[in-house]
């Protein structure tokens, strides 16, 4: 019969999303490069026009002119 082995001992599981990298991501933009931190507030800002068009693009589905708005239902 065999001898079962442990397991190796597992790493610890970061609690957040980012997987630990929040810090070293920190640590990264606090860099003293003018133009870095422009391409960086320029990127923020696209990915914000990106979210509200893509909020857009779906508020003009749901609210499209061809689609039911519900039906008549007779009341006694």
């Amino acid at each position: 019969m065999r001898a079962r082995k442990n397991p190796p001992e597992a790493e610890p599981k970061p609690e957040c999303l980012c997987m630990g990298m929040g810090p070293k991501l920190t640590a990264l933009l606090e860099c003293g490069s003018e133009a870095a931190r422009e391409h960086f507030r320029n990127a923020r800002l696209e990915l914000l026009k990106a979210m509200r068009a893509m909020i857009d693009e779906r508020i003009q589905h749901l609210s499209a002119a061809g689609r039911p708005r519900g039906r008549k239902v007779p009341v006694e």
